[in-house]
């Protein structure tokens, strides 16, 4: 088995990466930045973000673990003081590969299209004016919109920005994107439903917005580099993440943690 860990560089995280590289030098598992079969993230939701970007191109053929040096998170099943539990369950398990969808988001602006895939979200917005576009879904007219912007999250992206805006939080096994408005304008003139809504696996969403150079187009919060956007198409990836699950983790557990139990 090859190996590959990704972390970020807090003080905390890097003393846990140290630890578990001394545990795996004790076994057969090759540490292998190139070509893995499994990552390995140190830190938090955010590290995996960015595994999972850098890794993108290989999304099929890996599998992620995730352990956290802060609170729980909903990409992290193992924490800090379990490294000899994980390497222990990495030598002697088989373990199920669980699979979540990805967005893909293709970008066309002056240059040509682009395409993108996002664990979490991809959002379009102005800089400094209101966004108005029209939104189709599956190409056939849905509404024009005025507003702040738009954001379209996988499952995976429910309980992340998503959320903040009003979305509903959709379990991860779901092959569903939800889009979600940013700050929609409902008057006598302008009419959206102003209101999440979640489409179906086979459907896709296209937003053609008004001509303008001061667009702001977000990949899991990173900034893509377009301005003259004419189109953008989000559907579900024919690529999905894989996850090593080596024990249960009950989703709702994880929300409930995370968003309504009180610390005591």
């Amino acid at each position: 088995m090859k190996v590959a860990i990704v972390n970020n560089h807090k003080e905390k995280t890097l003393s846990v990466v140290k630890k578990l590289k001394l545990l795996l030098k004790e076994t057969d598992i090759q540490l292998n930045q190139l070509q893995p079969d499994i990552v390995i993230t140190v830190g938090g939701d955010g590290t995996l973000l960015n595994a999972f970007h850098q890794y993108y191109q290989i999304v099929d053929r890996i599998s992620f673990v995730g352990i956290h040096t802060g609170h729980l998170g909903f990409y992290t099943d193992w924490r800090d003081y379990q490294l000899e539990e994980l390497v222990d369950a990495l030598v002697h398990s088989t373990p199920e590969s669980v699979s979540y969808p990805l967005l893909e988001l293709d970008v066309t602006d002056d240059e040509g299209k682009k395409s993108y895939l996002a664990l979490n979200e991809a959002t379009i917005k102005r800089m400094s004016q209101t966004l108005k576009a029209d939104i189709h879904i599956k190409n056939e007219f849905f509404e024009s919109f005025r507003g702040d912007g738009v954001c379209v999250a996988t499952p995976t992206g429910s309980t992340a920005y998503s959320k903040s805006l009003g979305g509903a939080v959709l379990h991860p096994r779901l092959k569903a994107l939800q889009l979600t408005e940013i700050a929609s304008i409902n008057n006598r003139i302008y009419r959206t439903l102003s209101s999440p809504i979640v489409i179906a696996p086979d459907e896709w969403i296209t937003i053609y917005p008004e001509s303008q150079d001061d667009y702001v187009v977000t990949l899991d919060s990173h900034e893509l580099r377009h301005r003259r956007v004419s189109r953008l198409d989000y559907r579900i990836a024919k690529s999905q993440i894989n996850f090593a699950k080596f024990r249960h983790t009950h989703f709702w557990s994880r929300v409930e943690d995370a968003f309504i139990a009180q610390k005591k």
